[in-house]
């Protein structure tokens, strides 16, 4: 029986629709390989591409983005809303007919050795496919984004699991992982304050928010015996949630 695979990239470019289009004519170029869904944001600068086929042209087409998207988007002059850290920010792999999580982890840990050795791009493996669960989680990654990954990356417990330790100026660095099903939606706020949005986002989060002495968004950070801050848990597990401005 016929295994499928879908994939999810996140590229960094919302608005310019002739460099969406050459990253995603790259995908329809592999034969076998079927586009779903192509789905550019304004606000977020960042369009999520979604695509399946058996793992082989998947794999061979999300190579093929990822290095088209590295050619077109240059990380340097990018702005946007939405956390990032790469051209191509994110890409996940999740199994969809007669295969599991385990053997999609497989395949995604391929990509990332391929994409880290012909292209020489920092990956990082994320979700199933990151056996170093410290840093399997993507927002605990992604953490200081683009501008903060010139010096994360020297940091030996932030090596990348394949490609160079040198961050990329241009396209910046790539996480690649195996996941499941994944539902994203948008609540709009009757306000302009992120700082409100972003409260309510870590009350429900299951990552939670830094704990604080007495006022829990003023307050001093307080930190563990290893000097890192102390999280809260959120309500709801496996749910990501942060809160933005939008025009």
């Amino acid at each position: 029986m016929q295994q499928l695979i879908e994939c999810v990239p996140n590229f960094s470019e919302g608005r310019d629709l002739n460099v969406i289009k050459q990253i995603t004519d790259e995908i329809e170029n592999v034969e076998g390989v079927r586009l779903l869904n192509v789905d550019p944001g304004k606000a977020t600068n960042r369009t999520v591409v979604t695509f399946v086929g058996t793992p082989e042209v998947v794999i061979e087409a999300a190579f093929r983005a990822i290095k088209k998207a590295g050619e077109l988007i240059d990380m340097s002059k990018h702005k946007g809303e939405h956390p990032r850290m790469g051209a191509t920010d994110v890409c996940p792999l999740i199994p969809i007919a007669n295969i599991t999580m385990e053997e999609t982890a497989k395949w995604a840990q391929k990509l990332g050795e391929r994409v880290g050795k012909e292209l020489q791009l920092p990956i990082y493996l994320y979700e199933a496919a990151q056996a170093n669960k410290s840093r399997s989680n993507l927002s605990v990654i992604r953490a200081g984004e683009y501008e903060g990954f010139f010096k994360k990356i020297k940091l030996s417990e932030w090596k990348p699991d394949f490609g160079p330790a040198e961050f990329d100026a241009i396209r910046g660095a790539t996480v690649i992982g195996a996941r499941d099903f994944l539902v994203a939606y948008n609540v709009n706020l009757n306000t302009t304050s992120t700082r409100r949005a972003n409260s309510i986002a870590f009350d429900v989060r299951e990552a939670g928010r830094v704990k604080r002495e007495g006022n829990p968004i003023t307050g001093k950070i307080v930190n563990d015996k290893d000097g890192k801050p102390v999280f809260i848990p959120g309500s709801l597990k496996s749910v990501k949630a942060i809160g933005w401005y939008i025009e």
